[in-house]
């Protein structure tokens, strides 16, 4: 039992150990596991690999209630939606339901259809209070457009969101099209969660100039201080097989590959995208289905003079016989 204590604030007894028990605990103090598991019904934290009880007073920050099905949850729940990022006021404004019901499930009369309708107008109208605000609205829904035509999941959506946010903030967009920037900023955002994206399948999908769009994002990276790693070839290798509809023992190879160039200094200086069309290049005769340097340029989008150069560097620094079987 830890030492007892008055709040001066709340005026009633507190427990000081239990208190000071809100670290977050990573790793078992006995074997250093990182393997911890929560029993919130005993209220313990136990190590999965030695079964040491870590805490016995832990305390279950989830809801006191139970649903079993959306109904019940969206009842029982207390508080809203999380906070969205692609909404230009965050998603924590209020709205008005186009169901032309009221809160009791009723049907709105024929005669107040007007009047509800004229109230959801003026309210569309005054979430969007500033010209910032207005810029975030129309930004935001290009993003939207651009991203589910490039196919990117929800995560990128948001982390580009929040570039773009920081642009406005920091007043980076004066005098630049949004399009423009917001093609930079899923680039970035693409580029630090690591689901790349060429510049060129970003301007074709944008309908930009491809040139814009990379000063753009260089404009970005330097004045918000992203720090982005540069792209690796193997991070390619899968999407650009499942386009040419390559197996996996493709794939396996032409990742091989490039670890074995990545030793010899193979790749230093050379853009991502050709090593890995010619890894793609090489690796696909190696296992007897091989693809035309011209589909391979296409899906990668480069030359195929960039692959015959960087395939015949490859083959010769590695001992790589690549005729065709």
């Amino acid at each position: 039992m830890g030492r007892l204590d008055f709040d001066p604030k709340g005026g009633m007894l507190m427990n000081v150990e239990s208190s000071t028990r809100v670290e977050k605990i990573e790793k078992c103090p006995e074997c250093t596991s990182e393997h911890i598991s929560k029993d919130y019904g005993r209220g313990e934290l136990i190590c999965e690999k030695c079964g040491l009880v870590i805490d016995d007073y832990y305390i279950d920050e989830g809801p006191e209630w139970r649903a079993f099905d959306s109904d019940q949850s969206e009842n029982r729940a207390r508080t809203g939606s999380p906070m969205n990022f692609m909404i230009h006021d965050k998603g924590l404004s209020t709205q008005i339901s186009w169901t032309n019901q009221d809160a009791y499930g009723r049907t709105i009369p024929h005669k107040n259809r007007g009047q509800i309708y004229r109230v959801r107008k003026w309210h569309r109208r005054i979430r969007i209070s500033n010209a910032t605000e207005r810029n975030l609205s129309s930004a935001l829904r290009e993003l939207d457009v651009l991203s589910s035509k490039l196919g990117l999941p929800r995560s990128i959506r948001e982390s580009a969101a929040m570039i773009y946010r920081q642009a406005v903030e920091k007043n980076l967009i004066r005098g630049r099209s949004i399009e423009i920037v917001i093609a930079a900023s899923l680039y970035a955002a693409c580029r630090k969660c690591n689901v790349p994206r060429t510049l060129t399948e970003i301007a074709q999908a944008a309908d930009t100039d491809e040139k814009q769009i990379g000063r753009a994002y260089r404009f970005l990276s330097r004045e918000l201080t992203l720090k982005l790693m540069p792209t690796k070839p193997e991070e390619y290798i899968r999407r650009f097989c499942s386009k040419l509809e390559l197996d996996r023992n493709v794939i396996a190879r032409g990742e091989d590959i490039i670890d074995q160039a990545n030793n010899l200094g193979l790749t230093s200086g050379k853009g991502p995208t050709g090593v890995a069309a010619a890894a793609i290049y090489i690796s696909s005769i190696m296992e007897g289905k091989p693809r035309t340097q011209r589909a391979i340029a296409e899906v990668a989008g480069v030359t195929e003079v960039t692959i015959r150069n960087r395939y015949k560097e490859m083959a010769e620094e590695m001992g790589i016989d690549i005729a065709i079987k």
